[in-house]
């Protein structure tokens, strides 16, 4: 079996732990309750992990006396919404918890951002523990306190910083994952090289495979992109500059979810990243910054580890290069109506690009729609 690893957030006072490994999920009650005798727990989580995971929740709850009761809101992005942010709050105020008792967020990062968002609100902030069941989440939107649900106009834009009090990161969760939700979370897995750390991505390039197998690697591989995560927050909480970085291909991925109207069939959140990443590779080849060299290898890497590169591979009709632009312009990282993009200049080497023109981006778009 492999060992468990723990990542730390360091925010002084807030700071917290990301326990990761095999058998995580069992010792769930023991972990919570050291860290909040007394408390007790809502779990918010969607149907298809409640069937799954719930029932190992509740009994490691009960087996340290924890009280609980369980909210269910139904699978999909479309969840992310302000109906069911809605029910999610009155279900926690229904359930009479106080503001230091917990939620519990089991699911992948729609759960997490739903339930932490909830937390954030209900009774001017509740504590709240993220217990992430997909790889998307582990490695990325479980960490760093980022909450919130989606809007028609896009993708994320209600919400708020709320960090949580624990990340329980179990692997052997993962087992019961389709390959094509694996496959998206390994999107972020990647991206952690491709921002800063070249040598990370030469590693997986050598042991994706043992990672899919969910060898050790994989323990390494989500240990390693926590940190890599937790180090940025640790500088830069509440994204005014750094942290930006970690939006790596979120742009075009972004854009190209809500182009979708976040149809799940026709393109999960790791799939945009893994198009928008290599679109910002493109990008910034194209800006004459990275080589085509850089280009073809990580397209190589991301193909190989089964992911879409191009818009053509998104399923159905798409919007065209100004409507995408439209949506691009709705981002959260513009800033008085500059286009801010993370461009690089090559493998690992990643950087903030601000005031980036839009008539540049509309002429890509029209060469790669």
């Amino acid at each position: 079996m492999s060992i468990q690893k723990t990542v730390t957030v360091d925010l002084g006072e807030r700071s917290y732990d990301i326990v990761i490994g095999p058998g995580v999920l069992a010792q769930a009650g023991e972990r919570i309750k050291a860290i909040s005798p007394g408390a007790r727990c809502a779990i918010v989580t969607d149907a298809n992990v409640n069937a799954a995971h719930g029932e190992a929740l509740r009994a490691s709850l009960d087996a340290v006396g924890i009280e609980h009761s369980t909210l269910e809101v139904e699978p999909g992005e479309q969840t992310k919404c302000m109906a069911v942010f809605e029910h999610v709050v009155g279900g926690l105020l229904d359930a009479r918890l106080e503001r230091r008792d917990l939620v519990l967020a089991l699911g992948g990062g729609v759960v997490g951002d739903l339930a932490g968002f909830a937390a954030s609100v209900t009774r001017r902030g509740m504590d709240f523990v993220q217990i992430p069941t997909s790889l998307l989440a582990q490695v990325d939107s479980s960490v760093g306190g980022k909450t919130g649900i989606n809007a028609p106009q896009g993708k994320n834009l209600i919400g708020a910083f709320h960090q949580p009090r624990l990340v329980l990161a179990d692997t052997d969760v993962l087992k019961t994952l389709s390959p094509r939700e694996f496959r998206a979370g390994y999107a972020e897995v990647a991206k952690y090289g491709l921002i800063d750390r070249p040598d990370f991505f030469e590693w997986l390039e050598r042991n994706r495979q043992k990672v899919f197998a969910f060898g050790p690697e994989l323990v390494e591989a989500v240990a390693v992109s926590c940190q890599s995560k937790a180090d940025v927050v640790a500088r830069d909480e509440l994204e005014g500059g750094l942290r930006a970085l970690l939006n790596l291909g979120h742009t075009f991925g972004h854009a190209l979810e809500s182009a979708t109207r976040y149809d799940g069939s026709r393109l999960v959140h790791g799939e945009g990243v893994a198009i928008g990443m290599a679109l910002a590779h493109r990008f910034s080849n194209r800006l004459n910054l990275c080589s085509m060299d850089d280009v073809n290898r990580v397209e190589a890497h991301l193909r190989v580890a089964g992911l879409p590169v191009t818009i053509g591979e998104i399923p159905g009709d798409l919007p065209g290069p100004e409507k995408l632009l439209d949506y691009i312009a709705q981002d959260k990282k513009v800033s008085r109506g500059k286009l801010t993009f993370i461009l690089t200049k090559g493998v690992g080497q990643s950087y903030i690009a601000r005031d980036v023109p839009s008539s540049e981006v509309l002429q890509f778009l029209k060469e790669v729609t």
